[in-house]
């Protein structure tokens, strides 16, 4: 289902930390444990996208991705996800949420490529980030040629879809990003090139960048062991 640009969507990116005694499991009953919750996620009604981290983290196994145009489906879901088997043994490692809104730096609107129902890359890295309060003190002009230059950049990498969303007043961060691409050495050569132009400079904060693999849901579960 495709969505106009101008639908408000809420992003909550739920990462979550196996408990070990899940791998005592007989493999028939981890099957049906990852048949139940893709029915669970399936017949809520709301976007998502499943991947794995598992070893790639040493504070998460998996990511559930949700977009819904309410917290409410959101929490629904997750409540539903926990009163499954498989439910039983996860625990929450960590938890963004965040909207999506018309950006006032963009040249032209840029719809989130999940929302929208974009086929998804091989990796997703998920990327909180605070700016200083010194870049809001700028004057609009100012920081409009920093983010033209920011964008100018971005451009050199279109194997690098950027989904851009705002968790002011909702979250701890100020935005969250989410890159996709195929290849992780592309997502490195861009954030690199990033890192050299003057907005870097009014980053806070910009930690962590977890990279998770795509995976649908039934074999992300049952490669967790």
């Amino acid at each position: 289902m495709e969505a106009s640009d101008n639908e408000q969507y809420f992003f909550n990116f739920s990462f979550f930390k196996l408990d070990s005694k899940w791998r005592w499991m007989a493999d028939l009953a981890k099957e049906e444990s990852a048949k139940e919750v893709e029915n669970v996620i399936i017949n809520s009604g709301i976007k998502f996208r499943s991947y794995s981290t598992l070893g790639l983290r040493d504070d998460a196994d998996f990511l559930f991705w949700f977009a819904a145009e309410s917290v409410d489906e959101i929490q629904n879901v997750i409540s539903k996800l926990y009163l499954t088997v498989f439910g039983k043994y996860i625990t929450p490692s960590h938890a963004y949420l965040s909207c999506t809104r018309p950006s006032t730096y963009a040249r032209k609107g840029t719809p989130s490529s999940f929302v929208v129902g974009n086929e998804p890359k091989k990796f997703v890295i998920v990327y909180p980030f605070t700016k200083t309060r010194e870049w809001y003190l700028l004057p609009q002009e100012q920081r409009q040629k920093m983010m033209d230059q920011h964008i100018n950049v971005s451009e050199k990498y279109p194997q690098v879809t950027l989904n851009t969303t705002y968790s002011f007043g909702i979250g701890d961060q100020d935005f969250m990003l989410a890159f996709e691409c195929d290849n992780l050495v592309d997502f490195q050569n861009l954030i690199m090139d990033l890192r050299q132009i003057k907005v870097s400079a009014y980053i806070a904060v910009d930690t962590p960048m977890i990279v998770c693999v795509k995976k649908d849901i039934v074999p992300l579960i049952t490669s967790l062991g």
